[in-house]
């Protein structure tokens, strides 16, 4: 008797964790999480170290507007993911860079450059980037603690 009430509630606690852990999974995975930027294209906005707090919501439903950061994954290595700021929006006309002439960014494309302009790989070098392929915005900066601010242009 004793035994059986020690499984029951064993499988009930396993039953919780179940639970937990799904909605974790479904919260990070489709409402939003965290990031940890690492590289200089970002600086001085943001900095080697520094740990996001990102929403999946806005790209779902192509709401992304330009200045905002976003995360995507890289168009050139799709093991890795890149932060940048979006500052062409399709139709737009982007004035050529490294003797490149003036681009239109196409339907489902976005312009992505990091705001240290001199040391960034970004669209000046591998062009528009699908849309699909950004997978989430970045709210606010939530560490270092002494540098938590928002980090969203309206």
């Amino acid at each position: 008797m004793i035994f059986l009430r020690f499984i029951g509630k064993t499988c009930g606690f396993f039953g919780y964790v179940v639970q937990y852990a799904c909605v974790t999974h479904c919260t990070f995975e489709y409402i939003g999480d965290f990031v940890m930027c690492s590289g200089p294209s970002m600086e001085p906005t943001l900095e080697t170290n520094n740990i996001l707090l990102t929403e999946h919501i806005s790209p779902r439903f192509h709401r992304l507007r330009r200045g905002d950061i976003v995360i995507a994954k890289s168009p050139t290595n799709p093991k890795q993911n890149i932060c940048k700021r979006i500052v062409g929006m399709p139709g737009d006309s982007i004035k050529g860079h490294f003797n490149i002439r003036n681009q239109v960014v196409p339907r489902g494309h976005v312009w992505l450059e990091g705001d240290n302009t001199s040391n960034s790989a970004d669209s000046r070098i591998y062009g528009p980037v699908p849309e699909g392929l950004i997978r989430s915005r970045v709210l606010c900066r939530v560490w270092p603690l002494d540098k938590i601010r928002s980090l969203t242009n309206y």
